[in-house]
């Protein structure tokens, strides 16, 4: 039969005959469940050649080239792998050997330190560059999974007293239970998002809402509302609002203020992009106003700067947020949620250490970092609220409230 078929009508068969094989071939390996795994020479010498194997072990011996490589102290990196390594552990596949905890950890901090893309990783790393997206937003959910309560837990109402206690102490605004403050972190536009990520400022972000205490901690964050929610209702929305606005807090009712039998309700100082109510206070607004008025603004910008000392010291920390983040707004938010739990994990593990901001500095710098602050804030107030505030107002000008040098730092004679 085959003498009456020309070479070319044999050469048709022949390819059908070899595509029909590998069309079967590639139905079984799915129907069985096996992948062939293909791994570039590059990555094969990991081991050998990667940033992780040739320049760890030279850091293991400079303690400060250490802290400017991971951007924490190597005690502290020590002590996080330990809480991690189990939850990071993988075991090693027929295919291939699995990448260890601490170097998985090690991959993460470098990407929270530069911000550089998974691409620029992976070839310093000798590992794909998908294989550093996993590990980063892997380990973004174990920091959150195994941290967050451990390093950021809901206050009770001991711990508010001790941080309003602290406010006082250190910045002398009483019944002070955090520095509220929210910032629009930058990124690429996310695929089919149309205007939800669109910021007032033009560029694509989510929000970062936090309350932070004296000693730079955060006490909450809330992280991922879209970039078009820019005034207070972000924080209306957030649990943190929500929960205020609720009661469900365990904020202690009214504390009497120093040296007096005034008592005020424990409040929260934030700058105009946030609404005044009785437990928020923020600045009096305008350009005209009394002495009075200014030195309460002067008394409460104190205070509440804390709030922008800790996105400042994040940014000289993790240079991630120097640059607009890329992928899935998701993924971005847990690794901007990782990100505020290693800044506490670091904060606790140093005792609190930090460059001190002296009266005479308004605030660390956030530089020229992708964090944007939140518009202003109009309307929206009630009469109890004004109340509060007034009444904070005759306290700072009073006898008992007042501070020697609070008339020449507010400018006025």
């Amino acid at each position: 039969m085959l003498k009456h078929f020309s070479n070319r009508d044999l050469a048709i068969v022949a390819i059908c005959l070899d595509e029909e094989d590998r069309l079967n071939a590639k139905s079984s390996m799915k129907s069985s469940g096996k992948r062939k795994y293909w791994v570039h020479d590059a990555w094969k010498t990991r081991d050998k050649e990667g940033e992780f194997a040739t320049l760890l072990p030279h850091l293991l011996d400079d303690e400060t080239k250490f802290y400017h490589y991971f951007r924490m102290p190597m005690d502290t990196f020590n002590r996080l792998e330990l809480k991690l390594q189990e939850r990071l552990a993988m075991q090693d596949t027929y295919f291939r050997k699995t990448i260890t905890p601490r170097h998985r950890l090690a991959t993460f901090l470098r990407f929270l330190a530069t911000g550089d893309s998974f691409k620029t990783i992976s070839f310093t790393y000798r590992m794909g560059r998908s294989t550093v997206g996993s590990i980063v937003h892997r380990t973004s959910r174990v920091v959150i999974e195994v941290l967050l309560n451990e390093v950021m837990p809901a206050p009770t109402e001991d711990r508010w007293n001790e941080i309003a206690i602290e406010f006082w102490e250190r910045w002398q605004f009483p019944n002070c239970i955090g520095a509220l403050d929210g910032k629009h972190v930058t990124i690429q536009a996310p695929k089919a998002s149309g205007s939800l990520y669109w910021n007032y400022k033009k560029t694509y972000s989510i929000v970062l809402l936090a309350l932070v205490d004296v000693r730079y901690n955060f006490i909450f964050v809330d992280v991922g509302s879209y970039g078009r929610n820019s005034d207070g209702g972000v924080l209306a929305n957030s649990n943190l609002g929500r929960k205020l606005s609720r009661n469900q807090l365990n904020i202690p009712d009214k504390k009497g203020l120093p040296g007096t039998n005034m008592e005020l309700p424990m409040v929260i100082v934030a700058d105009e992009a946030f609404p005044l109510t009785k437990n928020i206070m923020r600045p009096f607004p305008g350009k005209n106003l009394s002495n009075e008025q200014r030195i309460f603004n002067y008394r409460l910008s104190r205070a509440r700067r804390m709030s922008e000392n800790v996105f400042g010291i994040m940014v000289q920390k993790f240079r991630m947020f120097m640059r607009p983040l890329q992928g899935n707004p998701d993924n971005i938010t847990r690794v901007v949620l990782a990100a505020c739990i290693i800044h506490n994990f670091i904060r606790i593990n140093e005792d609190y250490k930090v460059p001190e901001v002296s009266d005479n500095t308004d605030t660390i710098p956030v530089e020229k970092s992708r964090l944007q602050d939140f518009p202003r804030r109009r309307g929206g107030e009630n009469r109890e609220a004004f109340n509060v505030r007034e009444q904070f107002k005759q306290f700072f000008n009073s006898e008992e409230g007042s501070v020697e040098w609070q008339e020449r730092r507010a400018f006025i004679g």
